[in-house]
Parts: structure tokens; C-alpha cells; sequence
């Protein structure tokens, strides 16, 4: 670590994402010295883990660690964020990288209270991605409370509306800005680390499943807020065709995951995941029945392997060896049956549950739209960290599937090769 009579090397870091890596690897290269651009597509930052209930390893809100990170942010000068941005093109090479930002309109300025008058005013409601469309937003809104930067953000789908006037005239602050316009900021950086994130697997895409066929098929990451406090049913689990209490779930795992139709990986996640979750069933519904397909579980290390075997003694909790191969709906209850064959008896076994949830894999955000720099990526879409050349690098699970634990370790690696990138200039 740097001290006070010790000057760091030239240059700055760029880091792209600010989910957990991302915010992790610019704390690490800017408490050491280091200028840092925090660039992050999204209005907030915080990325997949402000999305959850919980996270491993001990089950802590996404309050626990995002507040603190959040808060050491603010108190950095070295950190300039900037949200709504996406990178347009990198130029240049190891070292000495020219990099077009695009910063696009928030159309709310820094004088924003979060007083919430804007939102009351607007009459549109849109679908709310942040919850997997199971509930609505106003066109002006908070993406969640603990939100940073703490400011409102206007939809682009109002703009122009008469709903963006209202929410304009309703601010006391002249905190709405509707003439704002995207622009592109230039800058020079020495090294770049691309946090860009994951994104869950299209459930859609797995036909035989049942997602977007039958209301109470539903993925592990709309469970995820189904279960957080602010939610969509503010921290209630219950079966989204008519909100009954759950007396009997199915875990599906590996949905579309270890399939050469579609995630030919393990996500190394989904299983504990899914064994978390159970906990939150359980905490809710103490003698409702869960059941639990899998064709392998995974707990890696001995925290996780510990946890998994105190759900394996709960008596109403069911693992059944196979893979799934079907979910149908009974058009009457609304009830789903899943059908698997029991790899350990070679059986045919079905299971109706009141509802189902899909295990759906982790898949690179750059799988589905490459970024616009000299970078190598795997048959699946993860970007292959080249550390001979130096320069760009990938963290967290831009690089493979990752635990937070994981993706905090993975990016404080990554902020020293960045560091270690100027240093060499």
C-alpha cells in the first residue's frame, strides 16, 4: 500500500460495472492512490446483489455490504461514477487507452431530495425491471431505497408526455431537468477492468419448462425478490396466480444449465442458491413440503457443505436425483407437476407442488452483446483474461460463474494487475 510520502504511478483506471466487482475493484485501486472511473449502464449501482434477499456467506441483507461500500464511494475523491454510461469504443493499447463514454440522460439533477412528489404526479406505470416485471413503476421513480447515487430517475418513456410535465411542475427542488441530452466524455486511462456482470438465463427459452406458460413456474431470481423485504410482494413468498399461502414447492435445478441447447456450464451457484432460498420457504411456512430436483448438488468448501447437510435434515425437505423433463399445469388448481426420472431407482417420478421454481444459470452480460474493445471471449461468452498482454481484465463473473465471496477475492486480484499495468508504464 501506498503512504503519504509515496507517490503511485501515472494514469488512471477504468472500471466498467458496478455491481459487487466492480465496486470492489475500484475501492481496492483507489484507498491505494489510484484515479478510478466507475462506469455503470444502469441508473444505480450494485448490480445482481442489490437484487437479492440475501447472499452467502452469512445470509446477509443487500444492505450489509452495499451501505458500506457505498459510503466509502462518497468519501473517495479518486472515485468519479458516472451512471446511465456506456462504453462506446476503446482505443489505444496497453497503458495508454482512449476511451468514449456515453452518459445518457437522467433527466434529474443533483438537486433531487427523493421527496417521491415527481412519482405521485406521473400517472404511466411501466413495468419494473428491477423485479422481473412483477410489479409496476411510475415513469419517475427510486430504483430501490438504498439507491446510489440517492436521486429519481425519469424514464425515457415519458419524456415528451404529459406525465413528464406533471413530474416536473410537481418538484419543489428544480431537481427535473427535461432538456437534458446524452453526451460523450473522452478519457485517458492506463488499464481497464470489465466488471460486467452476468444476467440470468432466458427461462423462456427452455420449452419444456413451463416459464411464460404457467403462472406459478417462476426463476430462482424472482423468488429472490418475491423473498426481499422490498419486493414485489414485500418479502412474502406466495403463488403469483392468486397469492395462496405455499404448502408444497419444487426446486428445479440446472434449468437450461449443464444442456448443449442452451448453458453447456454449472453456474456454480444455482444449487446453493436454491438451497438458501429454501431456507426462506421454511422460515415463512414451517411445515410446508419442498422438493428438491438436481442431477448433481454442489456445495463447494466446508461452510457450504455444512449448510447444505442441515437442509438435507429437515424432514419435509426432498432431494430426488434426476432431471426434470417435464412441467405441465393443471388448468383448474393451477397446480404444477414436475416430472423427472429418479437416476437412482430408474423410475418415472411427478411431483405436484403448488409452485415451481426454475434454477436458471448465470450467463456473461457480454454472451448476448460484445463489448466494443480488443478482447477474447470463451464459447460461452465469458471473457478470457489475458495477462501476458496486460491492459484489459476481467472480473468477477464477466470472467466465470462466481459467489460474492468469490467475485470479491476474483476483483481485488484484478485491481492489482490493473495497478501493476501503470506501474510498468
Amino acid at each position: 500500500m501506498t503512504n503519504d510520502n509515496t507517490a503511485p504511478a501515472s494514469g488512471s483506471i477504468m472500471v466498467v460495472g458496478g455491481g459487487i466487482s466492480g465496486l470492489t475493484t475500484a475501492l481496492e485501486a483507489a484507498e491505494v492512490g489510484y484515479e478510478v472511473y466507475l462506469v455503470e449502464k444502469n441508473p444505480y449501482l450494485g448490480g445482481r446483489v442489490a437484487q437479492l434477499n440475501q447472499y452467502f456467506p452469512k445470509l446477509c441483507p443487500p444492505t450489509c455490504g452495499l451501505e458500506i461500500n457505498f459510503r466509502r464511494i462518497k468519501d473517495n475523491p479518486r472515485i468519479k461514477v458516472f451512471t446511465q454510461a456506456e462504453i462506446e469504443k476503446v482505443d489505444g493499447n496497453t497503458g495508454n487507452y482512449k476511451v468514449a463514454v456515453k452518459i445518457n440522460p437522467r433527466y434529474v439533477n443533483e438537486n433531487c431530495t427523493c421527496c417521491g412528489d415527481c412519482a405521485q404526479a406521473c400517472g404511466i406505470e411501466l413495468n419494473d425491471e428491477f423485479n422481473f416485471g412483477m410489479s409496476a413503476k411510475k415513469g419517475a421513480s427510486l430504483p430501490f431505497e438504498m439507491a446510489f447515487p440517492s436521486r429519481f430517475v425519469l424514464s425515457s418513456q415519458i419524456i415528451g408526455t404529459e406525465d413528464a410535465q406533471k413530474a416536473k411542475t410537481a418538484c419543489k427542488y428544480d431537481a427535473i431537468d427535461l432538456d437534458m441530452q446524452p453526451k460523450t466524455l473522452d478519457l485517458s486511462v492506463g488499464s481497464i477492468v470489465w466488471a460486467t456482470g452476468w444476467e440470468p438465463y432466458d427461462a423462456s427459452k427452455i420449452d419444456n419448462l413451463g416459464f411464460g406458460q404457467y403462472d406459478n413456474v417462476v426463476t430462482n431470481m424472482m423468488i429472490e425478490r418475491m423473498a426481499a423485504p422490498n419486493g414485489p410482494t414485500k418479502g412474502k413468498i406466495e403463488r403469483p396466480s392468486d397469492s395462496k399461502a405455499l404448502e408444497s414447492i419444487a426446486f428445479v435445478q440446472c434449468a437450461g444449465s449443464r444442456d448443449e441447447n442452451h448453458l453447456p456450464y454449472c453456474s456454480y451457484i444455482c444449487c446453493m442458491a436454491s438451497l438458501k432460498q429454501a431456507t426462506y420457504v421454511r422460515e415463512r411456512y414451517p411445515d410446508a413440503k419442498i422438493y428438491i430436483f438436481y442431477i448433481d448438488l454442489r456445495a463447494p468448501g466446508q461452510r457450504y457443505e455444512k449448510f447444505y447437510k442441515n437442509i438435507k435434515a429437515d424432514e419435509n425437505v426432498f432431494f430426488i436425483k434426476g432431471k426434470v423433463a417435464e412441467v405441465s399445469e393443471d388448468q383448474a388448481t393451477k397446480n404444477v407437476t414436475v416430472v423427472a426420472e429418479n437416476a437412482v431407482t430408474g423410475e418415472k417420478t411427478s411431483q405436484t407442488v403448488d409452485m415451481a421454481v426454475l434454477a436458471t444459470g448465470m450467463q456473461p452480460t457480454a454472451a448476448n452483446e460484445k463489448l466494443p474493445a480488443d478482447l477474447k471471449y470463451n464459447t460461452d461468452g465469458f471473457i478470457i483474461n489475458d495477462f501476458e498482454k496486460g491492459g484489459m481484465f476481467a472480473a468477477g463473473c464477466a470472467n466465470k460463474p462466481a459467489d460474492v465471496v468469490s467475485c470479491n477475492q476474483n476483483a481485488t486480484g484484478m485491481a492489482l494487475k490493473a495497478i501493476q499495468t501503470l506501474a510498468r508504464k
